[in-house]
């Protein structure tokens, strides 16, 4: 099967990528790590008038009823320009499992965040408008930690990801929260496969001005073969992710993650080499998206999770 976005897609994305380049997202990537989430904010208020966050939602619910298809071309834009804040949260998990005025506060704008287990914390949960709990046996509004009131953050290893932990509240309405982590994980996908473009395209750009011996980087064949192997890993994973959003099963999703993870940490592996000690540095920009990928990986289940998920799948299924 070929998968081929078509032109209001690409055009969606490209209308995206324009609007969120315009507003030096590195520099609002920069500042919420470093606790000013305002220029982020921000964002998010032009990003909700570009429908972003409604992309899963019914309209009957305010949404744009849109596809995971849509929903992927969207999130690969976010990790192109490793824009900051609870989006995989809000725009994928908590638009498909809430109902009712809680998804319509979604997709008007409002700014959440949910704890799903094993974990007991939530993605930038202080700064969040609403917090959400899953679990087992039930789902329910949640509030910050009384230990966690003033206390700091949970460090990732990406600035940008404020882990707080959350404790549950009052029961809340939600459905297909199954599906609705599925979906979440294949937004993480997606983020890895803009975030690993973006690392390839910055690195096939700097092998093309740094010089050695008198001669540029990038005219070595060892290099050469390198990079390439970053685009086809990145190739490979694409029609994946697309094919997961075509068709979100289980099995789809998990495959997905796992090669879309694969083939963003090759691009970031290569991508320090080429560019050596610098690359990982605070002050180059390409840490940004280095750690990004370091974080995104793991979060939605870890690589070793969703192997083990698609062997009980497939043993299952013989």
């Amino acid at each position: 099967m070929k998968f081929e976005l078509t032109t209001d897609q690409r055009d969606f994305m490209t209308s995206l990528d324009r609007l969120i380049a315009a507003s030096d997202p590195i520099a609002i990537n920069r500042a919420w790590g470093e606790g000013d989430v305002a220029p982020g904010v921000a964002l998010w208020g032009q990003l909700t008038d570009m429908g972003v966050p409604a992309l899963l939602i019914p309209e009957s619910d305010g949404g744009a009823d849109a596809t995971p298809v849509e929903m992927i071309c969207a999130f690969e834009v976010l990790g192109r320009h490793a824009v900051p804040g609870p989006w995989i949260e809000s725009a994928a998990f908590l638009a498909t499992a809430l109902t009712g005025g809680n998804r319509t506060a979604i997709a008007e704008g409002t700014i959440a965040t949910v704890q799903v287990p094993p974990t007991t914390w939530a993605l930038d949960a202080d700064i969040a408008a609403r917090i959400y709990s899953t679990g087992p046996e039930i789902c329910a509004v949640a509030h910050l930690s009384e230990d966690q009131n003033g206390a700091e953050a949970r460090k990732s290893i990406d600035p940008t990801r404020r882990l707080i932990d959350v404790t549950a509240a009052e029961p809340v309405e939600m459905t297909n929260v199954d599906h609705a982590h599925d979906l979440a994980t294949l937004a993480a996908a997606a983020e890895l496969l803009g975030a690993g473009e973006r690392v390839l395209a910055d690195s096939v750009e700097y092998v093309k001005q740094r010089t050695q011996f008198g001669r540029q980087i990038g005219s070595y064949q060892a290099i050469k073969h390198q990079l390439a192997n970053v685009r086809i890993a990145l190739d490979f994973a694409r029609p994946l992710v697309h094919g997961a959003a075509v068709n979100p099963t289980p099995q789809s999703v998990s495959a997905a993650k796992i090669q879309a993870g694969e083939a963003a940490q090759l691009a970031a592996r290569i991508g320090l080499q080429v560019h050596g000690a610098i690359g990982y540095t605070a002050e180059y920009d390409l840490s940004r998206w280095i750690l990004r990928i370091r974080a995104l990986n793991s979060a939605w289940g870890t690589p070793t999770a969703h192997r083990a998920r698609l062997l009980d799948i497939l043993t299952a299924a013989s």
